[in-house]
């Protein structure tokens, strides 16, 4: 979708980074409002960028790193379309990764949690490797010629 020339394009590698970044808290919504919404009485936006939530000893705390790895898959989906080079996956990736860990600071402070930390490296290596895997598919397809092609 958005790959072009060989040349560097500041705007597009930002427009791409921008998108991702949407995209994926877009699908983290959902997949926190469909999982974790049930189990509270409130949603806000501590169970996205609270390292406190990510912890395994409560079921609303699986959810969240639950959410949180169905979100990587789904961004090694987003990556296909949106960066669509192979060699490009774990840069878009860990930049992902880092925006998310500078708003987790802003938000709540240092992430404390080992928890927290796993759950997103995980997550980022899903994201990178998946991506990385599908991209390949992609490049790697046939090019379709026409069947018909004339005899001159």
């Amino acid at each position: 979708m958005f790959y072009g020339t060989a040349a560097w394009d500041p705007w597009l590698i930002v427009a791409q980074i921008v998108s991702l970044q949407c995209l994926y808290y877009l699908t983290l919504g959902v997949l926190l409002s469909i999982l974790v919404g049930t189990r509270v009485s409130k949603m806000s936006l501590v169970y996205f960028f609270d390292y406190a939530t990510v912890t395994a000893s409560t079921a609303t705390g699986w959810c969240v790193m639950a959410s949180i790895l169905l979100s990587s898959i789904a961004g090694a989906g987003y990556l296909v379309y949106l960066v669509e080079r192979a060699k490009k996956c774990l840069d878009f990736c860990a930049t992902l990764y880092i925006i998310h860990l500078f708003i987790c600071i802003a938000y709540g402070g240092w992430p404390a949690s080992v928890t927290w930390w796993v759950v997103n490296i995980t997550g980022l290596a899903v994201m990178a490797l998946l991506g990385e895997y599908l991209c390949m598919r992609r490049e790697l397809r046939e090019i379709p010629i026409s069947r018909y092609r004339s005899n001159a």
